[in-house]
C-alpha cells in the first residue's frame, strides 16, 4: 500500500479520512501542536487515531517554532486584521502545514491528505504550503472532493464499527498559543453576539492587578521580572488575564475565496502584548518608522492570512520588521480588570519623550521663539503659495 500522511486533529473530519483512507492507503497521522493541546489531550488523540487504522500516529511541538516564524513578527508589526483580530488560528495553519508536509517528506510519503471543506480558508493554506515545499507529493481531501455532510460522514464511521460520540459541540472551539477561535449559530449571523457562556474563559476575578511587560528588542522577555522564553511568557500571561476574561471580540473579516466571515476569538496574551508592545514603540520610535511600519504590518498580516507565506516578500518585511525593533526595549505597565486592561505607561532608556529636550506645550529647551516663527513660516510656504494661486 502506498504511503499517505494525514493531518490529524481527531475531530469527525479527520477521523473520517483516516478510516475511509486506511482502506487504501498507508496511513499515518501527524498532529502538529501549537499550543492547542495538553499532554493528556495529546494522548487520546493518539490512542484514537489508532483506532481508525493509521499505521502510525507523531505529534509535533511546534510551539517555539511557531513562535520564531511567526508570532514574533506579529508581536514586531503590532498586527491586527481589520484593526481586531490577531490572527490565532490561521497564523498557526501555516506553520502546521509546514510542519505536516516536510514530515511527509522524511518518511517519502507519496500522499497527503486534510480534512478541510471546499468553503473555509483552510484549505488554500494546506494546499498552497503542500504544493509549493513538494509538488511530487499528491493531495488527496476527502471531504471537499466528497461535498459530504457531517451526517453522512458519521454514518460512515458507524458502519465501520467507530462509534464515538460524535455529537457536534453548540460551539466550534479552537485553541493556539495566540488565542482561541470560538464559532457558533450566532457568528453565522451579522447581528447575534457571542454568549457569554460560549467563551472558554469565564470571569473568575474582580478589582484590578498590576504587570509589568518587559521587552527587549521587541520580544517579550520577562512577566513582572521574571524572565523566561517569549512564548513561555504569552502562556503565563494569558492564564492571568484570562481569570479577567479578558481579549472577548467578534472578528468580521475578508475570506480567501471571496466571502465575508464572522468568528469570536478570546486572545487575552496576544491582545496585551500587542498594544503594550506599540506603546513602547510609540515611545521609542520615529515617527517616519512608525508610519512605515504600520502599512507593512497590514501587508505581512494579510499575505499571512491568504497562505502567501513562503513567498519572498515575507522575508523582506519580516527584515524591516525586525530592523525596527533595534531600540524597542524596556517595561511596560499595565493594569488587568474584568473584561478589559489598560496601558499605564512605560520605562525605558530609548524613551523619546525625553524632558531635557523640552517638555510637549509647556517648555521648550531645543530652540528659539524665532526659530519657531522661521520653521512654521517655511512648513506653510507649499500651501500658502497653493492658496494665493487657486484662491
Amino acid at each position: 500500500m502506498k504511503k499517505l500522511v494525514i493531518a490529524y486533529s481527531g475531530g469527525l473530519d479527520t477521523s473520517y479520512c483516516a478510516v475511509s483512507l486506511s482502506k487504501e492507503y498507508d496511513v499515518h497521522a501527524v498532529s502538529v501542536n501549537t499550543g492547542g493541546f495538553s499532554n493528556d489531550e495529546i494522548k487520546n488523540i493518539e490512542s484514537n487515531a489508532y483506532k481508525m487504522g493509521v499505521s502510525t500516529y507523531k505529534n509535533i511541538d511546534a510551539i517555539a517554532t511557531y513562535y520564531q516564524k511567526v508570532i514574533k513578527y506579529l508581536t514586531f508589526g503590532n498586527v491586527l486584521k481589520n484593526s481586531t483580530y490577531p490572527l490565532s488560528v490561521s497564523a498557526e495553519r501555516i506553520i502546521q502545514a509546514i510542519e505536516i508536509v516536510e514530515y511527509a517528506k522524511s518518511i517519502d510519503a507519496e500522499y497527503i491528505a486534510h480534512g478541510s471543506t471546499g468553503a473555509g480558508n483552510d484549505q488554500v493554506r494546506f494546499d498552497m504550503i503542500f504544493q509549493t515545499l513538494a509538488p511530487n507529493i499528491k493531495i488527496i481531501t476527502p471531504i471537499r472532493d466528497g461535498k459530504l455532510t457531517r451526517q453522512q460522514e458519521i454514518d460512515y464511521l458507524k458502519e465501520n464499527g467507530i462509534d464515538m460520540s460524535w455529537e457536534k459541540a453548540k460551539y466550534s472551539v479552537n485553541k493556539g498559543l495566540w488565542g482561541t477561535s470560538v464559532g457558533g449559530e450566532e457568528t453565522l449571523t451579522s447581528q447575534q453576539p457571542l454568549p457569554e457562556s460560549a467563551y472558554p474563559s469565564q470571569l473568575e476575578k474582580e478589582g484590578e492587578e498590576k504587570v509589568i511587560l518587559t521587552f527587549k528588542k521587541g520580544e517579550f522577555i520577562a512577566l513582572n521580572g521574571a524572565i523566561n522564553l517569549p512564548q513561555k511568557n504569552i502562556e503565563l500571561l494569558n492564564e492571568l488575564a484570562s481569570a479577567f476574561a479578558i481579549g472577548r471580540d467578534i472578528h468580521v473579516g475578508d475570506t480567501i475565496v471571496g466571502i465575508k466571515g464572522r468568528v469570536g476569538f478570546e486572545a487575552a496574551a496576544s491582545l496585551i502584548i500587542i498594544k503594550a508592545h506599540h506603546l513602547l514603540e510609540k515611545h521609542t520610535l520615529t515617527k517616519w518608522q512608525l508610519q512605515h511600519k504600520e502599512y507593512l504590518a497590514s501587508f505581512y498580516g494579510m499575505h499571512l492570512h491568504e497562505g502567501q507565506y513562503l513567498d519572498p516578500v515575507m522575508r523582506d518585511m519580516e527584515a524591516f520588521l525586525q530592523s525596527s525593533q533595534e531600540q524597542v526595549s524596556g517595561d511596560v505597565f499595565i493594569t488587568l480588570k474584568p473584561y478589559h486592561f489598560s496601558l499605564d505607561g512605560i520605562d525605558s532608556k530609548h524613551d523619546l519623550m525625553n524632558a531635557k529636550f523640552g517638555s510637549y506645550g509647556e517648555e521648550n529647551k531645543g530652540w528659539t521663539a524665532d526659530e519657531a516663527k522661521g520653521f512654521i513660516k517655511i512648513l506653510g510656504n507649499q500651501n500658502k503659495i497653493y492658496q494665493q494661486i487657486n484662491k
